[in-house]
């Protein structure tokens, strides 16, 4: 009896693909590093929130869709667990300022009534403060800025009467308002105004981002409820023996700290240590220089003069600086040591450095408190600056009245989060017109899944072929989101993927393979929702923002499509009899019955003349203005051809009466030129009687024969036409 038989060896397959490493650019680094969180799958991360004055710009969305679209990818594509923690600063020198320029300009506004006298002098007082604001000012760009705000207010005030109306203009407030913040600021002390001015641009802010589809944060700190422990950790720092109190104030010791062995200062830019602008920018301008040891020093606490909020400490009533504020929040919910840090490239130095230098002092243990620190990129307008001070900015508020919040995510999803991106009508029509590719090809699969044969349809080369180039493309996109999470890139492919499944689909327009090309769909749908661009319902595509309920085109669809098939119908039996009045009802109700309900209707070739009805959802604000883009190219195309005609017409007129003009005078009318001709009218002496050259004879001689056979055609013509 023979053995029993085994089963042979096995090896485990080798790929032919390595799988794809997540890197991140690190600015500790200023390249591209490998990530690698602390703990398994979670990470922990704490991203720098707004100081709320005033309302949110495109400078905050910059950053915040940013890394809103990274945190999404680093979720739900790589499935990593993340603690979001970001803050609200809402006691900053910007906000002390604002508030009582706000509350002291509306005091003035209620009690000055008509007295325009008194205004008069107010206000030239308050221009001349801005011109010897003016006369000290060294940035060219703010001199502009400071130059065209006395200009305005020079020019309202001598062109307007009306003393309210004068006061509505913001170059008035503006120069107003910081004129009598010098001369009665100390006299707000009522902690309330600085208070309800946070609050209000804060619930602001978070109407801004929820509008922009940005999710919340896990935890949110707000400085003002955080006071205790940043008093404590300053106690800390000062024991651990880098910083210093001063007048009651207390100073962040640069040197000592920079000259200890396990501490470096300025980690992310050390070239700017010692750069006394940036530094100032951040102590603020009600800061006390002269109270430090040194320039480069900072505050960790600052003496509240009159007209500052303050809290009670053993250094005397103060409040907070600004860098120690972050340190301490995000060390007291997230520990000594995170993960991910991010905000804006203008926060580097000296915030995010200063920010670093309080924990690494206040734990002292020599081991850095961010591994990776994350910084998106500038933001320019129309090639310009962006700057709240210089008054070149648009508001978030303003940005989604000219564009959706799809629209303007896919404008930072066109670019990387880490370079500057320029906000200008150029950046935002090729998102437009991105949003707009994809969702056309969502509309057909979706036409295509309701009408297509649900038969199985055999797989040719060109369904091989297709599936082939989806697999390649949805590698591209895993590798381009492991390179720093390039969604540049990651959207080029996507685009690529759409435009090869399109070419599919016009090759095959009888019975394409529903099932591949709903798997396609299906996983660009996917990727859409990770970056937060997609449907918030459960269908491909994009959701309309327009339906009322997520099962709307489930609910009008088998409606529509009745009337498609009737139009159909009618179409083919108009075509039979010629009927051309029928055909016009047929395309009234494709043109303009159905868009202005949000439906598009299209008639598309399948080959051997037949036609296919698709129909698709679609936002009603945008077919009607694709109709009338549709009716202003038709309008310029029949005035194109109407001057075409004339222009036609006007040379075909000029050809003529140049062919009336017999060739034996046409030289003789040109005394400019000649003045002795021959028998047949040919010049031969020039206007100065020399003889013409052998050159200029040929010429001349070749301009008659011309001129010679258009009029012998002309009066051809002419006997032709007399007969």
């Amino acid at each position: 009896m023979s053995s029993r038989r085994g089963q042979p060896d096995w090896s485990v397959p080798v790929s032919d693909r390595i799988s794809n490493k997540l890197v991140l650019h690190n600015s500790l680094t200023r390249q591209k590093e490998e990530f690698v969180a602390m703990n398994g799958r979670t990470i922990t991360w704490y991203n720098c929130g707004p100081t709320v004055y005033d309302s949110s710009h495109m400078g905050h969305a910059r950053s915040y869709i940013s890394f809103d679209i990274i945190r999404r990818v680093l979720e739900s594509y790589f499935n990593y667990d993340i603690f979001f923690v970001q803050n609200v600063t809402d006691i900053d020198d910007k906000i002390i300022q604002r508030a009582r320029q706000r509350y002291l300009f509306k005091q003035y506004s209620d009690n000055i009534g008509q007295n325009r006298q008194q205004f008069l002098i107010d206000i030239n007082e308050a221009i001349n403060q801005m011109k010897s604001k003016l006369d000290v000012e060294t940035d060219m760009e703010k001199k502009n800025m400071l130059t065209k705000l006395i200009t305005n207010a020079n020019e309202v005030i001598n062109k307007t009467m009306d003393l309210n109306a004068i006061l509505e203009h913001n170059c008035i407030s503006d120069v107003l308002s910081q004129w009598l913040d010098r001369i009665k600021g100390h006299e707000v002390n009522d902690n309330s105004i600085f208070q309800s001015l946070s609050r209000k641009f804060e619930d602001e802010y978070n109407e801004d981002m929820k509008a922009l589809n940005i999710l919340a944060p896990d935890a949110i700190t707000r400085v003002s409820e955080f006071i205790p422990e940043i008093i404590e950790y300053i106690e800390v720092i000062i024991k651990n023996g880098f910083a210093y109190e001063s007048n009651g104030s207390v100073y962040f010791d640069t040197n000592k700290f920079n000259s200890c062995d396990q501490h470096f200062y300025a980690k992310l830019v050390p070239e700017a240590f010692g750069d006394s602008k940036a530094l100032a920018e951040g102590e603020g301008d009600l800061s006390h220089v002269s109270d430090k040891r040194n320039v480069n020093d900072f505050a960790l606490w600052k003496n509240s003069k009159p007209g500052e909020p303050f809290w009670s400490s053993q250094w005397g009533n103060g409040r907070p600086g600004w860098h120690i504020e972050c340190s301490v929040m995000a060390s007291s919910v997230i520990g000594r040591q995170m993960d991910i840090h991010s905000g804006g490239i203008d926060l580097r130095f000296p915030h995010h450095d200063n920010e670093m230098a309080q924990a690494e002092a206040y734990y002292n243990t020599g081991k850095p408190w961010i591994n990776y620190f994350l910084h998106s990129g500038h933001l320019t307008i129309s090639g310009c600056k962006m700057s709240k001070s210089l008054k070149n900015f648009v508001t978030i508020k303003e940005a989604l009245k000219r564009n959706t919040w799809r629209q303007l995510r896919f404008a930072f999803l066109l670019h990387s989060w880490k370079d500057t991106l320029d906000y200008s009508d150029n950046t935002m029509n090729d998102a437009i017109n991105f949003e707009k590719f994809a969702n056309e090809f969502f509309l057909t699969v979706k036409d295509l899944i309701r009408t297509s044969d649900k038969s199985i349809v055999k797989w040719t080369e060109k369904e091989i072929s297709l599936n082939k180039k989806y697999h390649d493309l949805v590698n591209n996109i895993d590798f381009a989101l492991c390179n720093n999470i390039d969604t540049q890139t990651a959207c080029k492919h996507i685009k690529e993927l759409i435009t090869a499944t399109n070419s599919y689909l016009q090759e095959c327009p009888k019975s394409p393979n529903i099932t591949l090309i709903t798997n396609i769909a299906g996983y660009i749908t996917s990727i859409f929702n990770v970056f937060g661009v997609g449907s918030k319902s459960h269908g491909l595509g994009f959701a309309n923002e327009s339906s009322e309920s997520s099962d709307r085109e489930a609910i009008v669809m088998p409606f529509l499509e009745i009337i498609a098939n009737l139009r159909e119908t009618f179409r083919i039996k108009a075509k039979e009899l010629a009927n051309k009045d029928l055909l016009t009802i047929c395309d009234q109700l494709r043109d303009d019955v159905l868009p202005n309900v949000g439906v598009r209707l299209e008639d598309c070739e399948v080959g051997d003349g037949l036609t296919k009805t698709r129909l698709k959802l679609v936002d009603k604000e945008i077919l009607m203005k694709e109709r009338e883009e549709k009716i202003k190219a038709q309008e310029f195309k029949d005035k194109e051809k109407e001057r075409k005609l004339k222009e036609k017409l006007l040379a075909e007129s000029k050809k003529e009466e140049e062919s009336k003009l017999c060739p034996l005078v046409m030289f003789k009318t040109e005394i400019d030129k000649y003045s002795q001709f021959d028998d047949k009218g040919l010049p031969t002496h020039d206007n100065e009687g020399k003889e013409l050259t052998k050159s200029a004879l040929r010429k001349v001689s070749k301009l008659y024969s011309l001129q010679e056979k258009k009029h012998n055609l002309y009066k051809q013509c002419t006997k032709c036409q007399a007969i």
